[in-house]
């Protein structure tokens, strides 16, 4: 096995201080390119998650800039269904130190529950995202990852993490985002705007509401692109990532396909997904629409 074959080294343990003030408690998970810790903060006397690039992914520098970018960005933006970053680490390396969250993501709720969420609380998460999304739109961000995994909900309560492929409005290749989730002009590649995070909080309230995607993508990596060279060389050595997208073959199918719901919120939901990006709701229009199958409930754009 050569050096370029080998795996990675092991996370680090627990007890080991990253950066002065934390401690490393335990290792939550390794992605393609981060590990995630549980940790303790010293200053503020509680546990805390801390977000690094795997041993093997250090010297990468397109890897450490979208580390850094991403904790610059939490750290500045506050809104309440958005996870919040403490601190950004340059050296000894590109560290990110975020707050914990209580309850569980989506993507764990959706399996673990034996029963669909009632279409109330569907919409009430819809309203939620929708909320969270126009914040970061008015930061001139898009999301561009939205998807069932990068949400956490503890008691009703949503927040959205992980803003690693984001980026502004604009020009962006194909394939940025997770495979399953892409928005057809994600897909395909070129101008993105915001009715790519529209479809995003679509195709996750579809998943939740009727406990799958409407596509078909078994066996496909759930890792995010950017539209880097090293991650696609990555991708493509796995077989994770090709040039078929199952959103340029077939539109998706109705919601009312799979899971009865309150017309509203079904016609909300099929909106979000239709092909045409010109012809989707606008997010303020979405959140009024999902507020709308809530009694006493309203979302409220202030025009600025």
């Amino acid at each position: 096995m050569t050096d370029a074959q080998a795996e990675p080294a092991p996370p680090l343990a627990p007890g080991t201080r990253p950066v002065p003030g934390y401690e490393i408690l335990g290792h939550l998970a390794r992605t393609g390119w981060l590990d995630l810790y549980d940790s303790w903060s010293e200053e503020r006397a509680c546990r805390c998650v801390i977000k690094v690039l795997r041993p093997d992914r250090r010297d990468d520098a397109r890897l450490r800039g979208r580390l850094l970018r991403e904790g610059r960005w939490l750290r500045t933006f506050a809104h309440p269904h958005l996870v919040r970053a403490y601190e950004t680490f340059d050296s000894p390396e590109p560290l990110v130190v975020l707050e914990t969250l209580t309850g569980e993501t989506l993507s764990h709720l959706i399996d673990r529950l034996r029963r669909r969420p009632a279409g109330a609380d569907v919409a009430l998460l819809g309203v939620q995202l929708c909320s969270a999304i126009h914040y970061l739109h008015g930061q001139g961000v898009l999301h561009l990852d939205l998807k069932p995994s990068n949400i956490v909900v503890d008691c009703g309560h949503a927040k959205v993490l992980d803003l690693s492929v984001a980026r502004p409005p604009g020009v962006a290749p194909a394939g940025v985002g997770t495979f399953c989730y892409l928005s057809p002009e994600q897909a395909r590649g070129g101008r993105l705007s915001a009715a790519a995070d529209v479809w995003g909080i679509g195709i996750t309230l579809y998943e939740v509401a009727s406990g799958d995607v409407p596509f078909d993508c078994d066996e496909i990596t759930d890792e995010p692109y950017d539209g880097g060279t090293a991650q696609a060389e990555d991708d493509k050595a796995t077989g994770g990532r090709d040039d078929w997208y199952p959103q340029l073959e077939a539109s998706a199918p109705p919601i009312a396909s799979r899971r009865r719901l309150p017309r509203a919120l079904a016609a909300s939901i099929d909106g979000c997904l239709r092909d045409d990006p010109s012809v989707r709701p606008t997010v303020p229009e979405l959140a009024a629409a999902l507020a709308a199958v809530l009694p006493g409930h309203r979302f409220r754009v202030v025009p600025t």
